[in-house]
């Protein structure tokens, strides 16, 4: 009859594992997730309602190459955490210490390991998912993801103090100090140039949703640039329940401010003077490209309604409810030259799935808060 017992280290026999490996495979898992952490920060930021300090207009393409950055350090990060997983997995099983201040160490290794852990394996899990634009959830992704990712950073930074002895003695060593296996097969250096390339191959396989000559060869890009005025669509105008709304001949953008509301239908947005700006569209999903979107300027409606320069405006989207059907525009983005009331798309009138009648297409801003289906604004 066998008897089970918990394993120990010594049940567990791969020469592959070793402090050199680790801490190798380590420094990338690190740089991944301090890029993705960093990257992430903007990103949330650049979401809030009203910032204290308002996000810069330029570079135009500034959100576009952060969030594409946030999204493949993220990606790359998994191969990275389950072989680093791997590795320590049998230190998983070492006995604690008799009491002593060495117990207490140890307990609080281990409770920042477990968090670590925890916390990124939600944020890798939720994020790729978050890149397929489904959410098998209630709570708020954005927010949940913001705070487990402060988790995440601060467990980290414990787990990197800790281990910073062990790794500083590592890393100066061969990987393969002690020889090649004796009956051939893997080698530590082979398993750490795997990893770096599992790694690799993740960004390759997902980098097209953001970077577009990369397409043809990723193969697992959630967005192939394909949609409707060859622009992909995130949220449709059926599943907004807008369609009636925006192509009614009733139609008209309304501007309020100072108790006096001025009503611009889609002929006197079309008799203003015209511009045509190239901007990107870049979602929080990951995917972005440019376009090149013509309309009147948004500071030439807000003067046309007696609204002041260096005012910041409310932009309300004909949807009855979604949370991001209204949004706030800093006066910064509302007095750029290039904020545009969009009507046209690669000179084309707007698809109605791209906002038909107008929308707001602004510089260096979530695709999230670039409002469709525009119906209010209010200063």
């Amino acid at each position: 009859m066998t008897t089970l017992r918990v394993p120990e280290t010594r049940d567990f026999s791969s020469r592959l594992r070793s402090p050199a490996v680790t801490s190798r495979i380590g420094i990338a898992l690190g740089i991944s997730f301090g890029v993705c952490f960093v990257t992430g920060l903007f990103s949330h930021y650049a979401q809030l309602p009203d910032p204290v300090v308002p996000v810069p207009t330029a570079p135009a393409w500034g959100y576009r190459v952060t969030q594409g950055v946030h999204v493949l350090s993220g990606t790359a990060a998994v191969p990275l955490l389950l072989v680093k997983l791997w590795t320590v997995f049998p230190r998983l099983f070492l006995r604690p210490p008799r009491p002593s201040r060495e117990l207490l160490v140890h307990l609080a290794e281990r409770a920042s390991i477990a968090a670590l852990v925890a916390s990124s394996v939600f944020l890798l899990a939720t994020g790729l998912v978050n890149i397929t634009a489904w959410y098998p959830w209630d709570f708020s992704f954005r927010t949940t993801h913001y705070a487990v990712a402060w988790i995440a950073i601060g467990s980290l930074a414990v787990h990197v103090a800790v281990k910073l002895p062990v790794v500083r003695e590592a890393l100066p060593r061969d990987v393969d100090d002690d020889g090649p296996p004796a009956g051939g097969g893997l080698t530590r250096r082979g398993l750490v140039r795997a990893t770096w390339g599992a790694a690799g191959v993740a960004l390759l396989a997902t980098a097209g949703n953001s970077v577009g000559w990369l397409r043809s060869v990723s193969v697992l890009s959630v967005r192939s640039g394909d949609g409707p005025q060859g622009l992909p669509v995130t949220r449709t105008a059926r599943a907004a329940g807008v369609a009636a709304a925006a192509t009614s001949a009733a139609y008209a953008l309304e501007v309020s401010h100072g108790g006096r509301t001025s009503a611009f239908t889609l002929e006197d947005l079309l008799s203003m003077p015209q511009r045509t700006e190239t901007l990107p569209i870049a979602c929080v999903e990951g995917w972005s490209e440019s376009a090149s979107w013509g309309g009147v300027r948004l500071r030439d409606v807000l003067d046309a309604a007696g609204v002041p320069r260096g005012t910041t405006v409310s932009v309300e989207s004909l949807e009855e409810r979604g949370a991001f059907r209204r949004s706030t525009l800093p006066a910064s983005y509302a007095d750029d030259d290039r904020t545009l009331v969009a009507l046209v798309l690669g000179g084309e009138p707007l698809s109605i799935d791209h906002g038909f009648p107008a929308r707001l297409i602004a510089p260096n801003r979530p695709g999230v808060k670039q409002t469709k289906w525009l119906g209010r604004i209010s200063a």
